[in-house]
């Protein structure tokens, strides 16, 4: 079963790929022992990978599809290429695409879809509650809630629907394996988690430093001084990244002005519709921009392996949101680089 596992991990990652520690327990533990995970690990450390190979591996074994409750649109994205590689069938229920809503549930119903993802609105939607979970639930191989500290009201992005998802673990029958992943989870997240989700549930902990991720933090009060000094520096950057911003306002002045210096940046947060972010999203993946000037919504989940800097043009809320969005960068680099420009506001 690992030789299996390695050769697909070598087809989403490449021929010389390896486990990282701890993931191939994971996976083994789910597979073999059916059992019921809490996985924190360091952003960029392969959590995604652990379920996309376990559903395949339990799809070979003729066991029923996963469902997979995440809360971007943008990682939803990202994941069904990643898992088309090996080819996992995934399908997304979520805002953008009602239209298909009805379709995918019936694909899904007939174990025609490997990997449901589905928003933690939709699957708190009364409808799905009522008709499609109750059918399902008994089929199901795997459960996975990425971001699974938004559960927590400890959390730093607590999140009413995540709380309601307790609800629908508890109704899943015992052997149905559970996987929650974050990397964003200090001790009392942990504990809480815990105490809702089941005190069957198992704590896979790894250490959350980014070796080669350098940090610079940088004092500029004002931000006519941070533009500036990124009009200045932005080229000196090797490869690609995202400036993130505390607004809308200041994401489409970051990006307006820095094209102006003829740099390509664009804009990237929740008022731009579905499409162009999409193309924006696909054009940092192919290193055809130089940044994306980003709000929150570029956060949590987006994968995009060699990206070299992240810089804050302002400093983020809290620690841990700054922790979460920094660690976008460098996942498969031995250098990068996230500069926090730390302004009067």
């Amino acid at each position: 079963m690992y030789a299996k596992a390695l050769s697909y991990l070598q087809k989403m990652l490449g021929p010389q790929a390896a486990f990282r520690e701890g993931q191939w327990e994971a996976i083994s533990a789910v597979i073999n022992q059916r059992k019921r995970l809490l996985v924190v690990q360091r952003t960029g450390w392969g959590k995604s990978l652990v379920y996309f190979l376990a559903t395949r591996l339990l799809r070979e074994q003729g066991k029923g599809p996963s469902l997979l409750v995440s809360p971007l649109l943008a990682l939803m994205r990202n994941q069904i290429l990643m898992a088309e590689k090996i080819g996992v069938r995934a399908a997304t229920i979520n805002s953008a695409n009602a239209n298909e809503w009805q379709e995918i549930e019936a694909r899904f119903l007939a174990d025609e879809v490997d990997l449901l993802m589905i928003s933690p609105e939709r699957l708190n939607n009364a409808r799905f509650l009522e008709k499609i979970l109750p059918a399902m639930q008994n089929r199901l191989s795997l459960f996975v809630i990425d971001e699974v500290h938004c559960v927590s009201d400890w959390g730093h992005d607590f999140r009413p629907d995540y709380q309601r998802l307790v609800r629908i673990v508890k109704l899943l029958p015992q052997s149905v394996p559970v996987i929650g992943v974050t990397a964003t989870a200090n001790d009392r997240v942990v504990q809480d988690v815990v105490e809702q989700l089941g005190n069957d549930l198992e704590i896979v902990r790894g250490p959350l430093m980014r070796e080669g991720l350098r940090l610079r933090n940088i004092v500029l009060s004002d931000q006519a001084e941070r533009l500036a000094w990124l009009a200045e520096n932005l080229p000196k950057l090797p490869g690609s990244g995202i400036i993130y911003c505390l607004t809308v306002a200041d994401s489409n002045r970051v990006a307006h002005w820095l094209q102006q210096q003829g740099l390509d940046v664009r804009a990237y947060h929740a008022d731009i519709a579905d499409e162009e972010r999409i193309a924006c999203e696909e054009a940092l993946l192919k290193n055809e921009v130089k940044a994306l000037a980003a709000t929150v919504a570029l956060g949590m989940g987006f994968d995009k392996p060699d990206l070299y800097f992240v810089i804050h043009f302002q400093r983020p809320g809290s620690v841990v949101a700054y922790y979460q969005q920094v660690g976008r960068a460098g996942r498969a680099l031995k250098s990068s680089v996230g500069i926090l420009l730390a302004g009067r506001e």
